[in-house]
C-alpha cells in the first residue's frame, strides 16, 4: 500500500499548489471557477482510476496487465470525451475556461501518473 499512499500524497500536494495558483488567477483575471473545478474533478478522478488499475494489474500476467491498463486507458478516455461533450452541449460550463483548464490539468496529472508507474516499477526491481 505504500506506493499508493505516496501517489496520493503527490496528488494532494500538486492539487494544493495548483489551487493556490488558480485562486490567485481568479483574483487577478476573474475567470469562472466552477468550470475549472469541473475539469479538475474529472482529471483527478481519471488519474486515480488509472493508477488504481495499474496497481491492480501490476502483479498479473503480461496479457492481463496490458488488457487492464490499455483497455482502462481507452475506456477512461471515452468516458472523459463523453463527459466533456455533455458539459459543453448542455452549456453547463464556460467553454474557454473549461477546455483550457481540462487540457492543462490533463497534461500535469498524466505526468504524475507516469511518475507513479515508474516509482512502482523501481520498487519491484529493488525487491527482486
Amino acid at each position: 500500500m505504500k506506493p499508493l499512499f505516496d501517489f496520493l500524497i503527490k496528488i494532494l500536494i500538486l492539487s494544493v499548489v495548483l489551487w493556490g495558483v488558480i485562486f490567485w488567477g481568479v483574483n487577478e483575471y476573474g475567470f469562472d471557477i466552477g468550470s475549472v473545478f469541473t475539469a479538475w474533478i474529472m482529471i483527478v478522478a481519471n488519474t486515480l482510476v488509472g493508477y488504481l488499475l495499474f496497481e491492480y494489474a501490476f502483479e498479473k500476467s503480461q496479457s492481463v496487465f496490458l488488457k487492464v491498463v490499455l483497455g482502462g486507458l481507452g475506456l477512461r478516455l471515452l468516458v472523459l470525451m463523453a463527459l466533456v461533450a455533455f458539459f459543453i452541449v448542455r452549456d453547463l460550463v464556460s467553454i474557454n475556461e473549461f477546455v483550457v483548464s481540462f487540457f492543462a490539468f490533463y497534461c500535469i496529472y498524466v505526468i504524475i501518473e507516469i511518475l507513479g508507474y515508474q516509482k512502482r516499477n523501481k520498487q519491484k526491481k529493488r525487491v527482486a
